[in-house]
């Protein structure tokens, strides 16, 4: 499974943005008909982005749909309408506002007979976003629901919402989140949607920055998600997506280091030598295994 480092986010009704988005560098493009889209801009949002995927090839490896949440009004013809066309044009649908292993097993028969009716050619996976105290605390269960699931996604707007925490940004992470907490605010959230997706091996996601001129807040916000696990963040604007992808991506002093284990082990192997040590530090498996994934992911 690729490592998802960017998915940058596009508003439904915005046929520009989707044509710019598509040129982007991300390594998902969500079109999005939920939290960016208005109210009285739901169905035109829905119609436009009908209109931009039967305007592209049948499959598109990088495009994601985020489509309504389950109790909304928007939800069922979301999915009919929109998915009876995208099945193999995109390949994840991103599901909000997901709080137990009912509302994902849910959108996991819809797609099985959307599938079947369509004859689809592919599988389209699941990412499923964790905005409240019921998801958080549901998180394993959830992250264990269904083969189709590829990733959890911290929804910091709506969660901070659910538990009467102030906002510093809009739309994401802000650059004044020191003024209402001297330490990282999302630790406990990010650490635990972390452990319950990497235990069935999904990848984790971060909530956006909202400020996306802020460069430096931006980096200190991604390498802290890097820090605790996650895998990559979304981004609201085509200008993050460089440094966010820096940041998931191993620099070049964790390349070489990786490469010298690994060099080191085999020269140890060859030797009969049963302990391993580069710069005076010994080797375990564990170092193996990490130094194996960041020669990976490169």
């Amino acid at each position: 499974m690729p490592q998802l480092r960017s998915i940058l986010s596009v508003p439904g009704h915005s046929a520009k943005m989707q044509a710019k988005a598509l040129q982007s560098t991300a390594d998902l493009v969500m079109f999005d008909l939920e939290d960016s889209v208005l109210l009285a801009e739901k169905e035109t949002a829905r119609q436009q982005i009908i209109s931009t995927l039967k305007s592209l090839p049948e499959h598109h490896p990088r495009l994601a749909l985020r489509c309504n949440g389950l109790k909304t009004a928007w939800f069922y013809r979301d999915m009919i309408e929109v998915l009876e066309i995208a099945v193999d044009r995109v390949s994840v649908l991103v599901i909000p506002k997901i709080e137990n292993a009912g509302d994902v097993a849910c959108f996991t028969h819809l797609l099985d007979g959307i599938e079947r009716h369509t004859k689809a050619q592919q599988t389209i996976r699941l990412h499923a976003c964790i905005e409240s105290p019921a998801g958080l605390v549901q998180s394993e269960a959830i992250a264990a629901t269904s083969s189709r699931l590829e990733a959890l996604v911290f929804g910091i707007a709506d969660y901070s919402r659910a538990i009467g925490a102030p906002l510093v940004s809009l739309s994401g992470h802000g650059e004044n989140e020191k003024s209402v907490y001297s330490g990282h605010r999302w630790y406990y959230v990010l650490s635990r949607l972390v452990a319950a997706a990497k235990s069935v091996d999904l990848q984790a996601i971060d909530a956006p920055y909202g400020n996306f001129r802020d460069v430096i807040g931006l980096q200190q916000s991604a390498t802290q998600a890097q820090a605790l696990g996650c895998d990559g963040k979304w981004a609201i604007h085509p200008d993050q997506l460089g440094m966010i992808q820096q940041v998931f991506s191993p620099n070049t002093a964790e390349l070489e280091l990786a490469q010298k284990v690994l060099e080191a082990v085999r020269a140890a192997e060859k030797q009969g030598l049963g302990t391993v040590a580069v710069d005076g530090q010994m080797i375990d498996q564990a170092t193996v295994k990490l130094a194996k994934k960041v020669l990976e992911e490169d």
